[in-house]
């Protein structure tokens, strides 16, 4: 089973897949501001032990500030100790996702090399030109494991130049009742690529106003996940 670990919280909207995002949504029903970025309390949490030596959080998939951004400015100060406690957590693969490519070499430790083996990095984007402006940044990047995810999906994209050593990518509509529609031939183009650059894929969700056929339908959040596993089109190199 994987582990959640924020080691920080708060992000700011700085590309268009931001405007509907889930977790200004969430701040702004509970009255948290999250342009703030505050270390949490769980700062420690992969190195934290029991009485008896052994560690708290489980060996296996970490997923890193899925409520803010790894690379985000205002962490600078803090990341240095997370390298720390990923180099001693090797039983770990740690995953996060980023829409802050252009910052890793600032903001990768000194040791890091060609990549850490339990680090997978996985840059998003969202439509044609960020995908140009990230993916271009991101190809040439030393990282031993890449992934892309392409979520909230609100254009077609032609990636296939960009899947060269790239492990999966994953695609997702926008779930909001304002959200942009998600056309499934969109996602079957990238699904295209993919299998063309032999490269995993998965339908992650659909979107709130799911377009199909010339067909819009718009789903509930709790059906979104579900319809697109129903799809049945993830693509996985054996």
């Amino acid at each position: 089973m994987a582990s959640m670990w924020e080691p920080w919280r708060g992000c700011h909207r700085c590309s268009d897949g931001c405007l509907h995002c889930y977790i200004h949504k969430g701040d702004a029903k509970r009255g948290v501001n999250t342009n703030e970025i505050v270390k949490t309390k769980n700062f420690t949490k992969p190195i934290d032990k029991k009485k008896n030596g052994e560690y708290k959080m489980s060996a296996g998939l970490v997923y890193v500030c899925f409520s803010s951004d790894f690379l985000i400015e205002e962490a600078d100060e803090w990341r240095k100790e997370c390298w720390q406690m990923i180099k001693e957590r090797q039983d770990c693969t740690f995953l996060f996702l980023t829409k802050r490519i252009e910052r890793f070499t600032e903001c990768i430790p000194n040791d890091w090399n060609d990549g850490y083996d339990n680090v997978v990095v996985c840059c998003t984007v969202e439509n044609q030109k960020n995908a140009d402006k990230k993916l271009s940044i991101f190809k040439d990047l030393p990282i031993k494991h890449k992934q892309i995810t392409a979520q909230p999906l609100i254009s077609d994209i032609d990636m296939e130049k960009y899947l060269d050593g790239i492990e999966c990518v994953v695609v997702g509509g926008e779930s909001d009742y304002n959200a942009r529609p998600l056309h499934y031939d969109w996602v079957l183009h990238i699904r295209e690529q993919c299998i063309n650059a032999n490269t995993n894929f998965e339908f992650r969700q659909c979107g709130t106003y799911f377009i199909k056929d010339g067909k819009e339908y718009k789903l509930q959040v709790k059906d979104l996940m579900r319809q697109a596993k129903l799809a049945g089109i993830d693509y996985k190199i054996l």
